[in-house]
């Protein structure tokens, strides 16, 4: 573990740095939105959402190398994709009365679809492994900030809205007799989700993001009762699942992405054995 740390510290591997950091401030919105999302039994909608991110990133990718449109980052992408797969799940669910499942699917596939078309129809070599299951080096500075923006900006939501987020997920029928429309808090969730998501697609990709949101929350649920006690355990199970995955990446020489889950999956089974 000493290796690891005095690594951080060496000035030519900032990447690694940059890498901890991402998590760190990931850990936050992954572990409190993450908490709502299994409360809610939303994973799968929340995996549609994540695996759409590359639709936005596939066609940044083109605009950028085809159209000149440097000012558009693969971040950005990803947030416009993901933002509006959730609205329109939440569209079609709430508005259309149609299932979600339809919904998800057709979503899922779609902006995977896009996605890997415009990078096959991007000149030169993009890799879409990288953004499948993440790349350390693709962690910037700039990613930091976003998503340290989005951090806040997801709390901030989360502080104004918590109370009606608790009344739809525990009790919808009190929450709508007492005057609260659960269509609008519903939709509001799934924007939170999409915000979540992108915050760490850099670090462990489309595919594996939405682990990071599901299996933290799962296993504070596994030993907490109380719910608040659960999002702030989340957080630190999060953190744990980062650190830890990407100090074995750093030992063993694997993927960052995958180390990641790997730790967050081992952690998830052991609750199961208790």
């Amino acid at each position: 573990m000493g290796g690891f740390f005095e690594l951080l510290a060496d000035p030519d591997v900032g990447f690694l740095r940059n890498a901890l950091l991402l998590g760190l401030i990931g850990s936050i919105p992954l572990g409190v939105v993450g908490s709502f999302v299994v409360v809610r039994r939303i994973s799968y909608l929340a995996a549609a959402v994540a695996h759409s991110a590359l639709g936005g990133i596939g066609l940044s990718l083109f605009a950028r190398v085809e159209l000149g449109w440097d000012w558009l980052p693969p971040f950005a992408g990803a947030l416009i994709f993901t933002v509006a797969a959730a609205l329109l799940i939440g569209w079609i669910a709430v508005q259309k009365g149609q299932r979600e499942d339809a919904a998800i699917g057709t979503v899922w596939v779609g902006g995977m679809a896009i996605g890997i078309i415009a990078i096959a129809k991007t000149s030169g070599y993009n890799d879409p492994m990288a953004y499948l299951f993440g790349d350390i080096l693709l962690v910037r500075e700039s990613d930091l900030w976003l998503a340290g923006g989005f951090a806040i900006l997801i709390v901030a939501l989360l502080a104004l809205w918590h109370r009606q987020l608790f009344a739809v997920l525990f009790d919808p029928e009190f929450a709508a007799a007492r005057g609260l429309r659960n269509d609008p808090v519903y939709l509001l969730l799934l924007v939170l989700t999409a915000l979540t998501v992108v915050t760490l697609v850099s670090l462990i990709g489309v595919v594996l993001v939405v682990a990071l949101l599901t299996l933290p929350p799962a296993i504070a649920l596994a030993r907490c009762q109380r719910f608040g006690l659960v999002i702030f355990a989340a957080v630190g199970i999060n953190l744990l699942c980062i650190s830890l995955g990407l100090w074995f990446s750093y030992v063993l020489d694997f993927p960052a992405g995958p180390s990641i889950i790997l730790v967050a999956a081992g952690l998830y089974a052991a609750t199961l054995f208790r």
